[in-house]
């Protein structure tokens, strides 16, 4: 069986669906151990492809298999997923019908492989058989995001491109131009996705770090660290893989960056001698650790069920429901609480989540005891607005001619 050209790009695929969408894991969790058997970096970046595309379009491909059974599939059974993997390719990634037999067919046997080769054979001989415009999204998810469900949907249509942040935001103009991208902010730089991270002009030399412009906005609202006595002081709470970290140090903050995982906190260190920033580095958890001084601002990056990154991770669209909602928003409304009684009067908090939830995003925000500081207009990219209560919040179908952005939620108060 390993012997057909491209086979093994396909069983990894069928790993990583199955492992979504029977066990609930995440598709970067199952994706290394899925392509552990394949060495070349293209087929690894198929197999990706492929298990991607079939969850970004799930929904719209199950109701095509239907379609072409007197009796559905159970949608756990194996026939299933390989019908997913095979129409994701026809449809998705243009691979040639003829192709899409040959590598996917021998994951099957008997019965089930007969019925694969006939529902795809029936569907391909359709005239005018095609996706829709946007992915169709689970009924609760739509039902989640309400009238914001059919805008986010949009965004959803492709993979974004790839974001850089800069550590010398001068410099936005020169590094766009040479690097063949655009900006949507100073400090920012968009490139086409599919770029070779390492291979990019200013990588070796710490010049920039990848992160979604979303993701870049939390801390902007933060504006400089440089006071007349000195550098401000910032915690970056559950600060890794550390984005905003190195954000924050390159705009003269002084930086404690917190998070309760040492692994993770290992990407912050390696980004920061990458860069030749530097912050304070702790391990510890934030419901247990009490700070030894105190701070003009606390940026609480909250863990959630990320949501708001469905364009670069689809699953999240089928693992995530109301039961990892309710868990993350406890935890959520336990760090706000924590960070609350560590500010001194007329500091900062910052607090985000790329979540498109309601439960993590503006009931978290009314709960805080706090003054709000309404963010404005003029604090954030052209084309973004902050909403009437002067919260923000962002959709990946935002900015959607300029290549779109993850969603998120953000609230700025002082204490």
């Amino acid at each position: 069986m390993s012997d057909v050209p491209g086979l093994p790009s396909r069983r990894a695929a069928l790993k990583m669906i199955d492992a979504v969408l029977h066990r609930g894991e995440t598709l970067e969790q199952v994706e290394r151990n899925a392509n552990r058997h394949i060495r070349g970096a293209a087929d690894q970046a198929l197999s990706r492809a492929i298990a991607g595309e079939a969850l970004r379009w799930l929904t719209d491909i199950d109701t095509m298999i239907d379609s072409a059974m007197q009796k559905p599939l159970p949608h756990d059974a194996k026939t299933r997923s390989v019908l997913r993997l095979m129409l994701a390719q026809w449809l998705r990634l243009d691979t040639p019908p003829h192709a899409v037999i040959a590598t996917a067919l021998p994951l099957l046997t008997g019965g089930p492989r007969r019925l694969a080769h006939g529902v795809f054979s029936t569907l391909t001989k359709r005239d005018g058989l095609a996706l829709p415009d946007a992915p169709t999204l689970p009924e609760d998810v739509a039902d989640r995001w309400g009238d914001r469900a059919d805008a986010i949907a949009a965004g959803l249509v492709t993979p974004p491109p790839l974001d850089l942040a800069l550590k010398d935001w001068s410099q936005t103009e020169a590094m766009a131009e040479m690097m063949g991208g655009g900006s949507l902010a100073p400090g920012h730089i968009r490139l086409p996705r599919g770029t070779p991270v390492d291979q990019l002009p200013g990588f070796k030399d710490g010049d920039w770090w990848v992160q979604d412009l979303a993701a870049s906005l939390p801390a902007r609202l933060l504006g400089a660290g440089a006071s007349d006595s000195g550098p401000k002081r910032v915690l970056d709470l559950c600060a890794a893989p550390g984005g905003k970290t190195l954000q924050l140090a390159a705009a003269g903050w002084q930086v404690t960056a917190l998070d309760i995982s040492e692994r993770r906190l290992g990407k912050v260190r390696q980004n920061l001698d990458r860069t030749g920033l530097e912050a304070e580095i702790i391990k510890a958890n934030a419901l247990s650790w009490q700070p030894a001084k105190q701070f003009d601002a606390i940026l609480l990056d909250a863990p959630c069920t990320a949501t708001g990154t469905a364009r670069r991770h689809p699953d999240v669209v089928h693992r995530i429901g109301d039961r990892q909602i309710e868990e993350q928003a406890e935890l959520q409304n336990a760090l706000l609480e924590r960070a609350s009684e560590w500010l001194p009067d007329g500091a900062t908090l910052i607090y985000a989540v790329c979540s498109l939830e309601n439960a993590e995003g503006i009931a978290q925000a009314d709960s805080v005891g706090l003054k709000q500081a309404p963010i404005t207009s003029n604090e954030l990219p052209d084309g973004l607005e902050p909403t009437d209560d002067g919260w923000l919040r962002t959709d990946p179908g935002m900015l959607g001619d300029a290549g779109g952005l993850d969603g998120f939620f953000v609230g700025r108060w002082v204490k």
